[in-house]
């Protein structure tokens, strides 16, 4: 099969590779399409494994079962999570599914940039689940991305009524500007350095949008008529948006962060003003089955819009391309990979 081998940002090569087959318990997965994330661009993080094949956005059509395989059968839709929970560790009884060791190290064979991927025995059970027609496969590979969102909102307290700040418009500050705007926000706000970016985030539900160079506390301040947001999500490794998130706080606020900030990466952090506030600092990481459960909902039930957010819709040769799109992060907002042809 022809699968896109990641080197390093700017050489993804399309190589031919062993198409695997499903073993007992497995599934053998035809990827249909195949979502660019913005950590598969991560070079500080993906060079060291590489030559790999990336890709864990994915949703395709069961192609064959292995032994034993009961829930799935040839030409089931479906879409797939690469990381899963073992489901049976004290933080997954604790609800910490996304902390589990195993989640941490599971995958599938070998990753979604290529015609077939193998799915092994716990993500098949765990993690493989079933999209209604009402989905296509290009808003399924969306369902990763949103569930990791959907926890995340969950994690910081989101509800009804509740103002909002997104620092970042990337896709993830996109993702959370739409979710925000599902789950009842009173007011959303988003900042970044790039102008096409906050126009998406205009377009897709946000109350206002700054550049993330302007006084982002004060002009928060003059539009909520007081002092901080209820939620801040981080959702950029800029360092500035960190700091700057400190400073858009008010007692009782939640501060998540969301984007994966560089190793050894610092802020000054006032301790004291947390304190006095009450502020709650957490953060979040990839999606549990739950969650999957969760963004299949509100996108099959089209409360979530996603397809309005591909800019790019790329053939497997075209690969290459894509990864330097993303991450160039300019024209692109959304490259989706079709490995089969682009419907």
């Amino acid at each position: 099969m022809r699968a896109a081998v990641y080197y390093r940002n700017d050489d993804v090569r399309i190589e031919d590779r062993p198409r695997p087959d499903a073993g007992p318990g497995e599934l053998l997965v035809r990827i249909h399409a195949s979502g660019i994330c913005g950590s598969d661009v991560m070079e500080w993080y993906r060079v060291k494994k590489a030559p790999i094949v990336l890709g864990h956005e994915v949703a395709g059509t069961v192609e064959s079962a292995g032994d034993g395989v009961t829930a799935f059968r040839p030409g089931h839709r479906v879409v797939v999570s690469h990381h899963v929970p073992c489901m049976t560790c004290a933080l997954c009884r604790e609800g910490k599914h996304t902390l589990c060791d195993t989640l941490r190290t599971t995958s599938f064979d070998p990753g979604g940039f290529c015609e077939f991927v193998r799915v092994p025995p716990l993500q098949t059970r765990i993690g493989t689940f079933p999209i209604p027609d009402s989905i296509s496969f290009e808003a399924g590979t969306f369902i990763e991305p949103v569930a990791c969102v959907l926890r995340g909102m969950r994690i910081a307290g989101m509800r009804e009524g509740r103002s909002v700040l997104i620092m970042g418009s990337g896709l993830s500050g996109l993702l959370h500007v739409k979710a925000a705007r599902m789950l009842g926000a009173s007011f959303i706000a988003t900042t970044d350095v790039d102008d096409g970016r906050l126009a998406a985030a205009k377009r897709f539900g946000a109350n206002a949008t700054w550049r993330a160079t302007e006084n982002v506390p004060a002009l928060l301040e003059k539009a909520l008529g007081h002092k901080g947001a209820d939620i801040v999500f981080v959702t950029t490794a800029a360092l500035p948006a960190f700091t700057q998130a400190l400073g858009c706080l008010t007692r009782g606020s939640v501060l998540l962060v969301f984007a994966l900030p560089d190793p050894g990466a610092m802020v000054p952090f006032p301790v004291h003003d947390l304190w006095m506030n009450g502020v709650v600092v957490t953060s979040t990481y990839a999606g549990a089955p739950d969650d999957f459960r969760a963004a299949i909902d509100a996108i099959g039930s089209k409360r979530m819009t996603v397809t309005d957010m591909i800019s790019h819709r790329l053939p497997l040769e075209d690969t290459p391309r894509g990864f330097k799109l993303v991450a160039a992060a300019k024209e692109a907002l959304k490259v989706v990979v079709f490995p089969h042809g682009v419907a």
